[in-house]
């Protein structure tokens, strides 16, 4: 029985592993059918055929695999035509493919940037259509990856929108932006297509016109969601925020709407928009997001895409329709099994007879495991479709993981280079640091003994106000005490007229109560008699008498008490008086004695004050003296280092010298500033004459920035026309003149007060004036175009390094080929000391556009880009010409290094291409720096760069001639079999040789002078002006010999905008 069913178990299994194979391979040959015949060259548009086929592939193996697999084959960087159906193809994938589509596309996203930006540097219609469709799709891929709970297709409800916003205000306001940014990249899309029509002989009836208008239906579904998101996000911003906030959100969105409106009804009024899609109407005017129930009028635009009633035609035999819903049908199997399974059982088994017997019984139970196999197979199928998911998957992540180790090794080796380049940068600044420490100490011995001397002369200056005002508390505590005696006498006079008036009230007062006294005691008397006879007279007749008189006898006693008191007291007031008599005669005398001794006091201090007064006097004359001694020796100085730059005017080597007009002009400029702070000083010395200080600061900046500016005027009058380099050189001769006459009457005191700096300054307002107008004039291009022009120009220049490179690898790899031995090592050798400066040349490239854009965005302030580029139009024309420079070095170098591989070319002209090449990294250098920071890292990390160019055209040199060196063959000068005429002979001729050789020699420099000066022409630089950086002066008076070695030009003579540098081409002579 085991053996009975194992039999068609076998068979089932074999069956199905061959029925998956032939699924998978039919799935994947229809898959590249559809893929293939959607996206081709052919400038027409995809068919929705083909598009459904490849969505419902999305759905089947749950993914986009298949898909990328066949579309990252496809050339799309040939094809602008490839590469927009493609976009386009994608587009309907990510918006109607399956959910995971979306994780997949995402492994590709380095991918379409890298194309959209192919295709935006190349002048091409499909081609800019390319870069902005790449654009929109990166934009909506990472919109929905940030947000997933919306899908591609923006079918969301208004709860999942409210849902993805959140409740936090700062989410709301992010995703808003985040939306404008969505619906700019689709309506500038829609704009570019829609301009091209109507630009281009094709309508929308020709396939060439479809083929561009068909991803504009995508395009409006898109807007259409997008523009309800908008609305529906910016009611609930308004709601939270006050409208001043968000008036800039209003403004964008009012721009989109008249544009989406305006994209609306052009494609309405389409023929081939008619038939495919139903394009909704926006109300005439924006919502008032100001008015909450603005928001009860809006009506969600709805675009309907009508059914196709029509089967669509058969392009092909090999297009078999494929159901939209896939059905998978047990039974159907089963029934095309049975007959084999029964086929095989009557070969093992034998046919049945017509009886019943346990065969029939074996057969029902063989179904019924058949059946149970079934399932199983089934089971097992589902299993390993999830088990392919699986593996999938977790090769698309390592996949992601092998690509970040590679772009992680990449890093490390960037960063690698840059720790050696800043390694090689820090020792040169430790050999730096050494030599300025060294000069530091010595700058501050002579810092120290200056403060030394200013530090004594504060001290004696400190003295003098000391003793100065120590006198002064000194006079001040005489006149006080004297004033403090005087006032003592005084009180000592009126207190013994006071004490005398006291004694004489006294004494006055006494005898009045003694009379009183006396008069009350006789009063007293007689009311005693009176009373003593009434008390006889009625002493009878009152009984209480005695009671009066025991009251009267009280009285008395009291009264000849206070008698007594009186006596004492006035007792007391005469002792009192007499000890105040004898206080005041002591006071006196002790006053009398004061007053002497202060009177003789006060005659020593007045001496001594007058003593003092003279010494004042005479320190004060020293005190003027050394500071009129200090300025003398100032103005010394600054006449020796005025003389010493006029003796530059007439020294021959200064001659060679040369300034730009724009240096000339920064140093006129902080000279005439010097002149009114040496003015104001002048006048603070005239009014207080203790105090040279101001003067004596502004002097010592007056004299280096005036010699500064006659010395820079006569090195740019080396450079400047005939006519104003006399006037520039005789105005610095004046300007000189006028300053060592200033400096004269600041010498003596006779005309200290007359000397005025005015005609200095009238004659440094000229040299500036001079310096203006020898400024080069701006050339022949629209300001507002430099900004463009800076770009194209660095990415030219990218693209010339990277071509550079490419041809050295080709070249590198034909040479192995074809050659062996020295002369495959020489090759070598050449090329990689090539590759090396390329790539040197690139990093600087790269760290002068990082450098750039912080100069633009530290720069700039509130204004545009282009709006800073036209501004500073001149910095942004010598940044073009040294861009356009390097990029043309890079291209003679690779075709002289074809030329020396290839034994055609000559070693010199890889020499001469290596000293050009670093020419011109230096005039990029100098023309990105002119501007930068100095505490810039960026502007650090070029510089570093500009030193590896120069170290690896340096090695290029070297390898050029150790090359040659090795390669050339020297000839053995054997000349013992040669006679005494033979020696002669053979003499004469080298001589001759000689001769020949010299003469071409001057007869090439000559035509090297011709062509630099018409390469100046072509520059825009006048004939007569010097050109310093090749050691030659076009002077028809003074003839110099021309230098053979190549120099690079100096920066003032950059070539011109519009064109390639203008550089001599490399001829040589043959000899004679």
């Amino acid at each position: 029985m085991n053996s009975i069913r194992q039999v068609p178990s076998r068979v089932k299994t074999r069956r199905t592993e061959a029925n998956l194979g032939a699924e998978r391979e039919h799935f994947d040959k229809q898959q590249l059918s559809s893929i293939s015949k959607a996206i081709n060259s052919t400038e027409t548009p995809v068919k929705e055929k083909h598009a459904r086929r490849i969505i419902l592939g999305t759905h089947r193996e749950k993914g986009a695999y298949t898909f990328w697999s066949y579309a990252l084959g496809f050339p799309l960087a040939s094809s602008s035509i490839l590469s927009w159906k493609f976009c386009h193809v994608l587009h309907k994938v990510l918006r109607d493919g399956h959910r995971n589509v979306l994780q997949d596309c995402m492994r590709h996203h380095s991918s379409l940037v890298e194309i959209g930006k192919l295709w935006a540097h190349l002048h091409d219609k499909y081609g800019q259509l390319v870069a902005l469709y790449t654009k929109l799709l990166c934009t909506k891929m990472e919109f929905h990856v940030k947000h997933m709970e919306i899908p591609p297709n923006l079918e969301a409800t208004d709860e999942v929108l409210e849902r993805t916003a959140g409740t936090d205000i700062n989410n709301v306001f992010q995703l808003t932006v985040e939306v404008f940014d969505y619906m700019d990249t689709e309506l500038r899309l829609a704009e570019t297509v829609l301009r091209q029509l109507n630009t281009s002989i094709a309508i929308s009836t020709l396939t060439s016109g479809q083929c561009r208008l068909a991803p504009l239906i995508q395009v409006i579904q898109d807007c259409s969601h997008l523009y309800h998101f908008t609305v529906k996000l910016l009611f609930k911003l308004h709601a939270c925020l006050p409208a001043d906030t968000l008036q800039g959100h209003r403004d964008r969105f009012h721009d989109q709407f008249h544009s989406l409106k305006t994209f609306f009804n052009k494609a309405r009024d389409m023929l081939y928009f008619k038939r495919l899609i139903q394009i909704p109407k926006l109300p005439d005017s924006p919502p008032n997001f100001l008015h909450a129930a603005s928001l009860a009028k809006h009506v969600k635009p709805v675009v309907v895409i009508p059914d196709e009633d029509e089967p669509e035609q058969q392009d092909d035999d090999d297009d078999d329709p494929e159901p939209l819903i896939e059905v998978s049908d047990v039974s159907t199997p089963s029934i095309q099994a049975q007959p084999q399974q029964m086929d095989i059982f009557d070969q093992t088994f034998g046919p049945p007879n017509g009886g019943f017997d346990d065969r029939d019984l074996q057969i029902e139970s063989l179904k019924r495991d058949l059946e149970l196999l079934r399932a199983e197979l089934e089971r097992v199928k589902a299993e390993a479709q999830r088990y392919i998911t699986q593996l999938k998957s977790q090769i698309n992540s390592l996949e992601a993981e092998l690509e970040e180790q590679r772009a992680q090794k990449q890093r490390a080796l960037v960063e690698n280079e840059q720790l050696r380049m800043e390694l090689e940068a820090m020792r040169r600044r430790n050999a730096e640091y050494d030599s300025l420490q060294t000069t530091f100490i010595e700058a501050e011995k002579r810092a120290q003994a200056t403060e030394q001397r200013y530090n004594k002369l504060k001290e004696k200056h400190t003295e003098l106000v000391t003793s100065h005002a120590e006198l002064l508390r000194k006079s001040a505590d005489t006149v006080k005490m004297l004033s403090a005696t005087q006032q003592t006498q005084d009180e000592v006079e009126r207190t013994k007229q006071q004490l005398s008036f006291e004694v004489d009230r006294i004494k006055q007062e006494a005898d009045m109560k003694l009379e009183e006294q006396k008069f009350e005691m006789e009063k007293l008397r007689r009311e005693l008699e009176e009373k003593l006879a009434e008390i006889s007279r009625i002493k009878a007749t009152l009984q209480s008498s005695e009671q009066t008189s025991v009251q009267m006898n009280s009285s008395m006693t009291a009264l000849q008490a206070e008698k007594e008191r009186l006596m004492r007291s006035v007792s007391e007031k005469e002792a009192e008086l007499s000890s105040l008599r004898q206080a005041a005669q002591v006071q006196q005398s002790s006053l009398q004695q004061e007053r002497e001794r202060n009177s003789r006091e006060l005659g020593e201090l007045q001496g001594k004050l007058q003593d003092k007064a003279s010494q004042e006097e005479l320190l004060k004359q020293k005190l003027l003296e050394e500071q009129f001694a200090l300025l003398q020796g100032t103005v010394t100085e600054a006449e020796n280092i005025i003389q010493d730059a006029v003796a530059k005017l007439d020294d021959p080597l200064h001659i060679r010298c040369t300034s730009s007009p724009d240096y000339l002009v920064s140093r006129a400029e902080s000279t005439l500033t010097s002149i009114d702070k040496l003015k104001k000083g002048h006048a603070e010395y005239l009014t207080n004459m203790n105090d040279a200080g101001a003067l004596l600061r502004a002097l010592t900046q007056f004299s280096h920035l005036a010699a500064d500016t006659i010395v820079n005027g006569s090195a740019t009058a080396h450079m400047a026309p005939t006519d104003h380099a006399d006037k520039l050189t005789e105005n610095c001769r004046t300007c000189a003149t006028e300053s060592l006459q200033f400096l004269k009457d600041l010498k003596t005191k006779i005309t200290l007060q007359k000397a005025d700096p005015a005609f200095i300054r009238v004659i440094v307002q000229k040299i500036l004036h001079l310096g203006q107008e020898l400024r080069p004039k701006s050339m022949d291009i629209r300001q507002d175009e430099l900004g463009d022009l800076v770009d194209k120009e660095m990415a030219a220049t990218s693209a010339a390094i990277e071509e550079a490179v490419r041809r050295i690898d080709e070249m590198m790899n034909q040479a192995r080929k074809d050659t062996s031995g020295m002369k495959l090592e020489v090759n070598e050798r050449i090329l990689n000391s090539c590759t090396d400066l390329m790539k040197a040349i690139r990093m600087l490239v790269v760290a002068s556009t990082d450098l750039q854009k912080e100069i633009v965005e530290g720069g700039r302030g509130a204004a545009t880009i282009k709006e800073f580029y036209a501004r500073n139009s001149r910095w942004t024309e010598g940044l073009i010409s040294a861009a356009k420079a390097v990029g043309w070095g890079a291209t003679e170098m690779v075709e002289s290094a074809d030329k020396v591989v290839l034994h055609t070319g000559k070693y010199e002209e890889l020499i001469v291409c290596s000293h050009e090449i670093a020419a011109s990294t230096a005039q990029l250098v100098a023309a990105s720096k002119v501007k930068a920071d100095r505490n810039s890292k960026k502007l650090s990390t070029l510089q570093q760069a500009s030193r590896l160019v120069n170290e690896m055209a340096a090695n290029v040199v070297a390898s050029t001639k150790t090359g040659q060196e090795h390669l050339e063959e020297k000839d053995t000068m054997d000349f013992s079999g040669m006679s005494l005429i033979k020696l002669k002979k053979e003499e004469m001729e080298s001589q001759v040789k000689v001769l020949e050789l010299e003469s071409q020699l001057e007869n090439e420099r000559l035509r090297l002078g011709e062509l630099r000066k018409k390469h100046y022409v072509l520059a825009g630089v006048p004939l007569d002006q010097v050109s310093e950086g090749n050691g030659e002066t076009f002077s028809t008076t003074h003839p110099v010999s021309m230098s053979p070695k190549p120099t690079k030009p100096t920066l003032m003579k950059k070539p011109a905008l519009a064109q390639k540098p203008n550089i001599p081409p490399k001829t040589m002579v043959s000899p004679r």
